[in-house]
């Protein structure tokens, strides 16, 4: 399965994936990195194409997810929506900073518009609220506000209410990184869940209760 860290430029997507991948190799976690990163990047360090790498299930070895990154800069619009073709799930990284709010948006608006209306419904989403040890920060009902505006957050009474995105508050820098591996496991364990008990779609009519593990496929 594929997971695409989507979001504006210099919001932290390549840095969430470092850190992802460190903490896995590391530490011993429910997923294991395969191989190294491969990263297409300007001489800046800006990614130019995508960064990737893959990440296998500790206990079920034939479960993998591919991560991918997208070039953030206005101009890579026709890369991004390459590299999102077959994504199975989303982490949104936000820039927490309130003057990067409008590019916050304006990513999130492609991102709608690329994913043809299919987030939550067919692709899991899930929010990074990025650089959180910063000053001057957009705060969770702010963000909750902007992704309700956008369709992309649903009354308790809907019944794709379940799957409304989570907003992680997060530093994706390694050496204070928070809740860059949990939104990770959070999203891969959703993507599975589409596919093992939604045939590709949100389950929105099980009446037992959803496992927190991964299912067996």
């Amino acid at each position: 399965m594929k997971i695409v860290y989507w979001g504006p430029a210099g919001g932290g997507k390549t840095t969430a994936v470092d850190t992802l991948y460190r903490i896995c190799k590391e530490t011993e976690k429910e997923w294991i990195p395969i191989g190294k990163l491969t990263k297409i990047a300007m001489a800046s360090g800006s990614t130019l194409y995508f960064d990737r790498g893959i990440f296998q299930n500790r206990k079920q070895t034939n479960i993998h997810h591919h991560v991918f990154t997208v070039a953030g800069q206005k101009r890579f619009s026709p890369l991004r929506k390459e590299v999102f073709e077959g994504t199975d799930g989303v982490i949104f990284v936000a820039d927490s900073q309130r003057s990067r709010l409008d590019d916050n948006i304006e990513s999130l608006k492609e991102l709608k518009k690329i994913s043809e209306n299919k987030l939550i419904i067919e692709i899991p989403l899930l929010i990074m609220l990025n650089k959180r040890d910063l000053d001057d920060c957009l705060s969770i009902q702010e963000f909750e506000k902007i992704i309700k505006e956008e369709g992309l957050l649903f009354e308790p009474n809907h019944e794709l209410a379940e799957w409304n995105p989570l907003i992680y508050e997060t530093v994706a820098l390694y050496e204070n990184a928070k809740n860059v591996y949990r939104i990770f496991a959070e999203c891969a364990r959703r993507t599975i869940i589409y596919q093992a008990y939604g045939n590709g779609q949100a389950p929105t009519k099980l009446k037992a209760k959803l496992p927190k593990e991964v299912p067996d496929l």
